[in-house]
């Protein structure tokens, strides 16, 4: 399989690749939920959400620099702290990559429930209460199969259309009718909430989830033209075009809401099935409501079918540790993927969603999974960073040291934002990987589990802490308002900042010499 040549992708794919990827179901449905959550204080959850996920992208950014390989983000906290840190990582972040395939087929399903034409009252049956039925259900896995048959043949296209619309939709309603006194004239008109109320939007309604698709680039290391550079250049560039749109859209949601809507419900009584879609139907603008409906099919689709790519790259790349079986990661001889590993996803996605039938209860799971998976970064990047400084890094910024304990900081707090029991339901979820790790372990490796279990310790006392927390915290975050808020924020970041010192501490005193082999090539 390694003499096979691949097809190399240049920057420019790379950045539409990425783009694909966060251009997804979050614009079509974040902006009317955090609006929901927090009022006009949203737009702070956006800039607070960009800038936790750019803080954790950079400490990857170096990592994929240095190690430019296919599923490479399953792979790094290994190389730093052994194969078990490494297999709760990879099954973490395999977790939140799965769900997200569901995550946007559901949004698809969802936008077409709302279709207000008459022909199309039977779409109408696909949800129910904000859950998807057995019907959507179908149509749900229907979406997921053609998607991937059909769409990955117009990618860049696909690419280009999710900027433009979004661009277009800002444009356009900002013309049509937009209503400054939304924001508010003081602070608490622009915060009616609080700012508890910040946070929360961050995580729940699906803000982190949607800037989450940086590792696309990073995941495709190995397929890059001139990795080292082009892996900065893609997700930095991806970055900030994404967070740009995202934050003008929630400007133009916010003011294109009527205000005497907001004077009979306030902004916890708006509640769009389609919000973008139904504030244009609301305007009388009926073809920029086609254009939408249309985007939630290609939206989703498009993001669909990038991390169909990315979920069965993040798994196959977790047999080369012998902790799966190799057949999942067999690359099929004429296109090159790992089939056998995106049958597993679909049969995995189709089980997620029959449990967590909407939209925002699978943007939490993803988030959460998702954050879990991202504290190995700042960890693994500092430890390699102390016990091999000499390895060659193409992307080495002097801010590093500062930047990684705040970004590992940001990311506990937003995990506890996930709310319990979303928190401990994840946790339990990356919990029951652990046998397989164990059963492939004992049966095939016979390595030194003492050995693995020091350099993991801080982990797994680290998760037990924040169930632990998320249940005794303000009740503003499901807890039981034993630790008030704001003052369970301030346990959260001292706890997290000696679990980053115990995880730096704990790492291998030694790297694999194969490792250092690759970063030099």
């Amino acid at each position: 399989m390694e003499g096979m040549k691949r097809p190399k992708i240049g920057l420019f794919s790379a950045i539409m690749l990425a783009l694909n990827s966060l251009i997804g179901s979050g614009w079509l449905f974040g902006s009317g939920s955090a609006a929901k959550i927090a009022g006009p204080a949203a737009i702070l959850s956006w800039i607070l959400g960009a800038v936790i996920i750019i803080a954790i992208a950079l400490t990857y950014v170096e990592l994929g620099a240095m190690f430019p390989e296919s599923g490479g983000m399953s792979r790094y906290a290994q190389y730093s702290h052994g194969s078990l840190l490494g297999f709760v990582a990879a099954w973490a972040n395999w977790i939140s990559l799965v769900t997200l395939v569901p995550m946007e087929a559901v949004a698809a399903v969802q936008y077409m429930s709302s279709w207000p034409w008459s022909w199309a009252n039977w779409t109408k049956n696909f949800i129910k209460d904000g859950n998807i039925t057995f019907a959507g259900l179908g149509v749900f896995t229907m979406i997921n199969f053609w998607s991937v048959k059909i769409m990955t043949h117009f990618t860049n296209l696909i690419s280009i259309f999710k900027i433009l619309l979004p661009t277009l939709t800002i444009v356009v309603l900002i013309c049509s009718g937009f209503h400054a006194q939304n924001f508010g004239s003081n602070v608490h008109e622009f915060m009616p909430y609080g700012t508890r109320s910040i946070f929360e939007a961050t995580s729940v309604s699906g803000i982190i989830m949607s800037y989450d698709a940086f590792q696309t680039v990073i995941n495709m290391g190995g397929e890059l033209k001139n990795p080292r550079k082009n892996i900065v250049r893609g997700v930095l560039i991806s970055m900030i075009i994404t967070a740009a749109i995202y934050i003008m859209l929630q400007v133009t949601f916010i003011g294109a809401v009527e205000p005497s809507m907001l004077a009979k419900v306030g902004w916890h009584g708006i509640d769009f099935t389609s919000p973008f879609a139904d504030l244009a139907i609301i305007l009388g603008i009926n073809w920029l409501v086609i254009l939408l409906y249309l985007d939630a099919f290609v939206s989703p689709f498009g993001t669909g079918v990038a991390f169909v790519a990315t979920a069965s790259r993040a798994l196959a790349a977790m047999t080369h540790t012998r902790h799966l079986p190799k057949w999942l990661g067999r690359l099929n001889q004429k296109y090159l993927i790992p089939r056998y590993a995106m049958i597993a996803d679909l049969i995995l996605a189709v089980i997620l969603v029959s449990l967590f039938r909407n939209w925002n209860l699978l943007a939490t799971v993803i988030t959460a999974s998702t954050l879990i998976a991202y504290l190995t970064g700042p960890v693994t990047v500092m430890t390699l960073r102390k016990v091999k400084p000499n390895l060659d890094r193409p992307f080495k910024p002097r801010y590093m040291p500062y930047l990684a304990p705040i970004a590992f900081i940001l990311t506990s707090l937003s995990i506890y934002w996930s709310m319990w029991p979303t928190t401990i339901q994840v946790i339990l979820v990356i919990a029951l990987g652990l046998p397989i790790y164990f059963y492939y372990e004992i049966h095939y490796q016979h390595s030194n589990l003492k050995e693995q279990l020091r350099s993991c310790w801080w982990m797994i006392v680290y998760l037990i802490f924040m169930s632990i927390m998320s249940y005794v915290g303000s009740d503003g975050f499901g807890g039981q308002n034993w630790i008030k808020y704001p003052f369970d924020f301030v346990v959260i970041a001292v706890a997290s900042l000696g679990f980053y010192y115990w995880g730096i501490k704990t790492g291998l005193r030694k790297i694999d010499l194969y490792i250092e082999k690759d970063s030099k090539k």
